[in-house]
């Protein structure tokens, strides 16, 4: 089956893929050479199909494995359209992006929008395990839960899905150390999943909640294994971008931009894009660093 989605201009699906590492993160694979991001991915009814994404003229073409029904052929709809972001309307942004020259390529670029899993559940669980280890050991922690884990795509079991919240929530803290070599995440990892599992935690209500972003940032914090840095990313990754993601590099980047190389904290981090307001953390997330650039 086939599915034409169409996406608020201006678009790339490639800026799309390149907004952060998800992309390397399993069970997401790009294929550079046919412009190509595919996933596989267990839909509501307990089909586990290939997504194969495109670029189309006006969004993206979806080509899913097997025969979906109407209610599936649905479901890889809101999938789809919120993993990349298609419906969000970016022209305020853009309208920002116009006054500041380190800004300057965004729009045309089609910049702005990050790639997101298909549920804020599978986004929590990959951002507590970027906490305290190298990139390369995400990968292979996130490697680790989809291959041990996630169920296989008929015809290929090589090839998995990412584990929804009850096949996390069945296993032990052991063994997530285990298999996973979670480490000290593991007992995070399973509470969360055993929240969610039981009803306990509504995560997915938070993609549509309308509350202030300050009492989201709070809730999301109230989860055992998130901190600010976290809890920043995942509001980000939920389009509010009230705040910075602070972190090592975030403090390089910003000694080497406006503090000649010297050694700065969180707060100088803040307030060097605070003037920016509620569309800080994206500016920061685009911002075109001298450091990177040799300017």
């Amino acid at each position: 089956m086939t599915l034409t989605l169409p996406a608020l201009p201006p678009f790339s699906l490639s800026a799309v893929v390149r907004s952060h590492g998800w992309v390397r993160l399993a069970p997401f694979s790009w294929h550079e050479d046919s412009g190509r991001l595919s996933r596989i991915e267990r839909l509501s009814s307990g089909r586990v199909v290939e997504l194969a994404i495109r670029e189309a003229s006006d969004g993206v073409q979806v080509d899913v494995s097997g025969d979906p029904g109407w209610s599936e052929e649905e479901d890889v709809r809101r999938r789809v359209t919120w993993m990349l972001g298609l419906d969000q309307d970016l022209s305020d942004f853009y309208a920002v992006a116009r006054e500041e020259p380190k800004l300057a390529q965004v729009e045309a670029r089609a910049q702005g929008r990050i790639l997101r899993s298909p549920t804020l559940f599978e986004d929590v669980v990959k951002t507590i395990l970027t906490t305290n280890t190298s990139w390369a050991g995400t990968i292979r922690m996130v490697e680790a839960l989809v291959s041990h884990v996630g169920d296989p795509l008929p015809g290929d079991r090589s090839r998995r899905t990412f584990p929804i919240a009850s096949q996390l929530a069945a296993l032990d803290v052991q063994t997530l150390r285990s298999v996973g070599r979670l480490g000290y995440r593991a007992p995070y990892v399973l509470e969360l999943a055993r929240s969610v599992a039981s009803g306990d935690l509504n995560l997915e209500g938070f993609r549509t909640a309308d509350e202030p972003t300050e009492e989201l940032r709070a809730r999301l914090l109230d989860i055992d294994g998130v901190g600010a840095y976290s809890a920043a990313n995942l509001l980000i990754l939920l389009g509010r971008y009230d705040f910075i993601p602070v972190d090592s590099w975030a403090r390089k980047m910003v000694s080497h931009e406006w503090h000649g190389g010297e050694p700065v904290r969180s707060v100088e981090v803040e307030a060097a894009f605070e003037r920016w307001g509620s569309w800080k953390g994206l500016v920061y997330w685009f911002w075109e660093w001298s450091y990177l650039t040799g300017d």
